[in-house]
Parts: structure tokens; C-alpha cells; sequence
């Protein structure tokens, strides 16, 4: 009987310390007039349950090693008793080394998303075929978090979950919800998958483990050699942008990174700063007047 117990236990321990994510899920249904606002509160626990309590790698990962994020889901009409149009925005972040800092990776808002849910409905969800948008979505946005926190630790080490992700996408080719085919818009889902897997754009992954792992993570210790480091990446990505300047993972790391990479250089030389600032300039244009600040940012020093 003890055996017994103890075995019981020991199952407890691993699915306990098993789950990969540590994800706080709200969804807002302020712009929706109804009475009924128990069922948003359902979906908020069951998307919770569903994030948190899947297990979606093989690898054992510890209740302090999860990884941190976020998913908030704002509904924007509730077309039937049982239908729904939202938009969903996923942060997530990774601890760095010998620091309290949590440094995002990614964070991105996606506005096409109309989903079913029932109250009191499970969630199913199947790698192999598609069952609903709503858990396709939330498992597509799950393997990018995944893929890139893995990448940060070694090279191309997120590969596998991006390989997920673009299964996914196949998986949903013929729904109705949009979001999934290449033909809708140049900067969706499906090309979110594509340029994760691009080999014209592989250079990105070597970036993401460099800029942090031999970059953030000794920025505390060796500053210097970090900011170096940080440099010698954000220079790789120059590459990238003249393949393609309108790539859509450019914008994905430039939308999580931009205003820490701000904070990294106002406390660089100034020959750092100049040296970054057109690299900068060059390859994210968008936030070109941002990245102004950096020397400002020095001159009150």
C-alpha cells in the first residue's frame, strides 16, 4: 500500500514540475454589452487550464524554470450564443542571468481571431489534426513562446517547436477563420511559421542565442564583452534585412526588442553608440527616431 502511495506521488512530482509555461490569461469583455458575463470568466480559467496544464514537450522543466508569459484575449463582438471576434496579445519573457531583469521575447498582438467556445466546453487540441481555432491558436502562439525561449539557450535550439507551429498552420488550411493562409495577409500566422523556418532568415536564430546567452547573460559581469556581443549579433541581422527589408521576423524581434536595446547602449561609449545607432537605422527603420535617444540618453551623463 505504501509502494503503492508513494508511486501515486512520485506521478504527482512529474506532471507537477513538467509544464513548460507560467502564463497569466486574461480575457476582457468590456466592449461586449451583455448580462452574462459568467461565461467569459469560464473561458479566462479554461484557456488558463489549457496553456498551464498541457504538457507540451518532452523536456522536465522545474516549477522555478517555467517560462513567464502572457495572453490577453480582448473580445470585440459576440457574433452568436457561442461565437466570438477578439484579438489575442502574447508577451513572453526570459530571466537573465544573476539579475531580477526579465527580457521580452516576444511580443506581439494578432487581430484575427474569431473562435467558438460553449460554456463549460473542454478544450481539445490534437498535433495531427485541426479540432478549433481557438486551441490551434493558442497552441500555434504556445510552440512560437517555446521556440524562442529555447533558441536563447542554445543554437537553433527552438527549431523543433517552430516545426509544430508550421504543422499547425498545414493543420488549419481549410477553415474558414482567417489568420492561416499566405494569400490573406503578409504578416499572419502563417508567415510567422514560414519565416521562423526560412532558411534565407537562419541567421536570426543564431542571433537570439548569442545576443542573450553570450550577450544579456554576462551583461551584469562583463559589460564590455556583452554590449560586444550584443553588437557583433544585431550586426548579423543586417544580412536579413537585405535579403528581404519587409521580413516579418524582423519586425517580431524588433517589436520585443527595440526599447531594451535602447537601455543596453545609453550606457555605452560613444563610439558604440554611433557604430549601433546606423545599424539600427538601417535595418528597422520604423523605430529609426527611437534609437535617437541612445546618445541623448548618454549626453546627461
Amino acid at each position: 500500500m505504501k509502494k503503492s502511495v508513494l508511486f501515486i506521488l512520485v506521478l504527482i512530482s512529474f506532471s507537477a514540475d513538467s509544464q513548460e509555461l507560467l502564463c497569466n490569461v486574461q480575457v476582457n469583455s468590456n466592449q461586449v454589452q451583455t448580462s452574462d458575463r459568467k461565461i467569459f470568466q469560464t473561458l479566462q480559467t479554461a484557456i488558463y487550464e489549457f496553456v498551464n496544464n498541457t504538457e507540451w514537450t518532452n523536456t522536465v522543466i522545474n516549477n522555478e524554470e517555467r517560462i513567464e508569459c502572457t495572453i490577453l484575449i480582448n473580445i470585440k463582438e459576440r457574433i452568436s450564443s457561442d461565437e466570438f471576434k477578439a484579438s489575442i496579445q502574447i508577451q513572453s519573457t526570459r530571466p537573465i542571468y544573476g539579475t531580477s531583469y526579465k527580457s521580452t521575447l516576444f511580443n506581439y498582438i494578432d487581430n484575427n481571431f474569431r473562435f467558438k467556445y460553449l460554456e463549460f466546453q473542454a478544450l481539445e487540441y490534437s498535433e495531427s489534426t485541426h479540432l478549433s481555432n481557438l486551441t490551434s491558436v493558442l497552441a500555434f502562439y504556445v510552440n512560437i513562446i517555446l521556440g524562442l525561449d529555447f533558441d536563447t539557450y542554445s543554437e537553433y535550439g527552438g527549431m523543433e517547436y517552430f516545426v509544430k507551429a508550421q504543422t499547425i498552420v498545414n493543420n488549419c488550411q481549410n477553415t474558414a477563420e482567417i489568420g492561416w493562409k499566405a494569400f490573406e495577409n503578409d504578416k499572419n500566422r502563417y508567415w510567422m511559421a514560414h519565416d521562423f523556418l526560412e532558411s534565407r532568415y537562419i541567421k536570426v536564430h543564431e542571433v537570439m542565442y548569442r545576443y542573450h546567452r553570450l550577450g544579456m547573460d554576462k551583461l551584469g559581469e562583463e559589460p564590455d564583452d556583452a554590449r560586444f556581443e550584443i553588437t557583433e549579433s544585431l550586426e548579423e541581422l543586417r544580412k536579413v534585412y537585405r535579403e528581404n527589408p519587409s521580413a516579418f521576423i524582423l519586425k517580431l524581434f524588433f517589436d520585443a526588442k527595440s526599447n531594451e536595446i535602447i537601455k543596453i547602449y545609453s550606457e555605452a561609449y560613444p563610439n558604440e553608440q554611433a557604430r549601433i545607432i546606423k545599424t539600427l537605422v538601417e535595418i528597422d527603420p520604423t523605430n529609426s527616431s527611437k534609437y535617437q535617444v541612445i546618445t541623448k540618453s548618454s549626453e546627461g551623463r
